[in-house]
């Protein structure tokens, strides 16, 4: 089993070149649509209420936020240290067309650029799966990972749907995973994974 045992923010940047330096390759990077949930899944993965502030205002972050965090895995007391990186929310239309230009030209500049990215979590509101712009993103997100990164999807907010649709989302999507942060489910599962990529104990993750 494994657990965060410690989360903390570091800083936040506009873009790359503001962003930490480091030399290892272990950021793992959110990012979503706004309000999908993401701030809400941060802040269960970690344990720490208000370690990604959760805001009222669909897109009102436009910085990109680093944590730190350690990775127990208590059958061998084996730590793990790594950074989650959380990304402004894509894709909400009420900031003006030359912020807007900007912000997403730090982004894709970001997300194609850092060699430090690990994994890339992107995650989709369970309830509307087929939207055209996280098609764009997985797209983008396919056309640039380089080598020894990797791209993990993840269904919200999962207690909205019956167990005929979950059915449903998993046949459709069978190398998702799915999670409900507000009830605690599938989130073992999502520590699991993550902390198996750093590791490279995984031989496919997208």
């Amino acid at each position: 089993m494994v657990d965060i045992v410690d989360a903390k923010f570091v800083t936040s940047a506009p873009n790359i070149a503001a962003a930490p330096e480091s030399e290892q390759q272990n950021e793992v990077v959110f990012m979503a649509r706004s309000n999908v949930g993401k701030s809400s899944l941060l802040n269960a993965l970690t344990n720490h209420k208000g370690l990604a502030k959760v805001s009222s205002t669909p897109g009102k972050t436009r910085l990109i936020n680093y944590f730190d965090v350690v990775f127990l895995d208590r059958e061998s007391a084996f730590k793990k240290e790594a950074k989650f990186v959380d990304l402004p929310g894509f894709g909400y239309a009420k900031v003006s067309k030359s912020i807007k230009y900007d912000w997403e030209k730090n982004l894709t500049d970001y997300i194609a650029q850092r060699e430090q990215i690990k994994l890339f979590i992107h995650l989709v509101d369970c309830r509307h799966p087929h939207l055209d712009i996280d098609t764009s993103v997985s797209e983008f997100l396919l056309d640039n990972t380089k080598e020894g990164q990797y791209i993990l999807q993840i269904f919200t907010k999962i207690d909205k749907l019956n167990q005929k649709e979950q059915n449903a989302l998993r046949r459709e999507f069978p190398e998702a995973l799915m999670v409900s942060s507000s009830k605690k489910r599938g989130l073992s599962k999502v520590l699991q994974v993550i902390y198996d990529i750093l590791e490279d104990k995984v031989e496919d993750a997208d």
